[in-house]
């Protein structure tokens, strides 16, 4: 089968077929993961989404470190192509998508029948691909742990990004009134499509003085819940916003910058501060990852949400999805498809 081998540690932006210096090797006879138990499940791949874990893991600064060689990925899409003995919940030719620790980079995958979920009829599978990480990961942090209410204010940084984008709209759908900071003119225009309350370019003049001010107009005492992906000075100015009793979601870093909150600070001001690593909870709480995703993916069958799609790349374009995550070039998510004539496709 066709598959993305992490042979080494590197930039994951070379181009996969310069095998002296990328990371990644593609090949085209990689053997077949087979059925390992009565309820086993082979896959057939439709897509699999880029995430920023990808790329740090390929880089060799993940936190997760697994031995070479490996197929990276992590969340995907396609159609059952095998089931287990003991297999009930599945029939051969069932769309489905699921979130594994490795091996999404691939034609095939195995999952166990407890770990997939069945996509409504519909839905574009594609799309669908990039649903359980970055979606899932807004969906367990604002519902299960700030448990964010109408009404309530939300800031989301990083807001045009894969886990900002989705933030955003399920803030939406929560009632919320919704903040957004992204950096560029089209960003900030396609943020303002979703129907955000306030975008902020932080490209152009002060953010905080901006949020203030929009703050005032609608008479409101400040952030309710911080939604934070990125990290850095933006985090700390950020924190000059929060109301009394606010909560701040540690979703990562992608500025390369880890923040300090201060501790005193937030016990005056009663803060919760959670982080959130969305992969864990398939170990510790795998019963929230399912009714998350079976909510999510109703919430995609009824048009409440809509998956923007910036990129999508063929395997042996890998490297340039990569470029794509990595330079902040895409608005919502990058995807390698599979069998799939319209790889190397951009909205940009």
């Amino acid at each position: 089968m066709e598959a993305l081998l992490c042979r080494k540690l590197g930039d994951p932006t070379i181009p996969v077929d310069d095998s002296e210096n990328s990371p990644l090797t593609l090949s085209k006879a990689h053997p077949i993961p087979q059925l390992n138990s009565p309820t086993a499940v082979r896959v057939r791949v439709k897509a699999t989404s880029l995430n920023f874990a990808n790329y740090l893991q390929i880089l060799g600064k993940y936190q997760e470190k697994p031995p070479l060689p490996f197929i990276p990925g992590s969340d995907y899409s396609g159609t059952v192509e095998s089931v287990g003995s003991n297999v009930t919940k599945f029939r051969i030719g069932d769309p489905v998508c699921s979130f594994a620790g490795l091996g999404s980079f691939a034609l095939f995958i195995v999952a166990d029948e407890t770990e997939l979920v069945r996509v409504p009829d519909g839905c574009d599978m594609i799309a669908v691909g990039a649903l359980p990480v970055a979606y899932g990961t807004s969906h367990v942090a604002l519902l299960h742990r700030a448990q964010l209410r109408t009404g309530q204010v939300l800031l989301v940084l990083g807001a045009a990004g894969g886990v900002g984008v989705s933030a955003v709209q399920i803030g939406k759908i929560c009632g919320a009134i919704v903040i957004a900071v992204a950096r560029g003119e089209e960003k900030v225009k396609f943020l303002k499509s979703l129907g955000v309350d306030h975008v902020v370019d932080s490209s152009t003049g002060n953010i905080t003085d901006s949020i203030k001010g929009f703050l005032k107009a609608r008479k409101l005492k400040g952030v309710d819940v911080l939604y934070d992906p990125v990290g850095g000075k933006l985090t700390k100015e950020s924190m000059k916003l929060l109301n009394w009793g606010a909560h701040i979601l540690i979703i990562g870093f992608a500025s390369g910058e880890i923040p300090v909150v201060p501790a005193n600070i937030a016990l005056v001001k009663n803060w919760t501060l959670h982080g959130l690593y969305w992969g864990s909870y398939k170990i510790h709480r795998p019963a929230v990852l399912e009714d998350s995703l079976k909510e999510l993916l109703s919430w995609v069958a009824r048009g409440l949400i809509t998956i923007n799609i910036s990129h999508t790349f063929s395997p042996s374009e890998a490297n340039l999805a990569f470029a794509a995550l990595k330079d902040r070039k895409a608005i919502g998510k990058v995807m390698i498809a599979f069998d799939d004539h319209k790889a190397a496709s951009s909205k940009l």
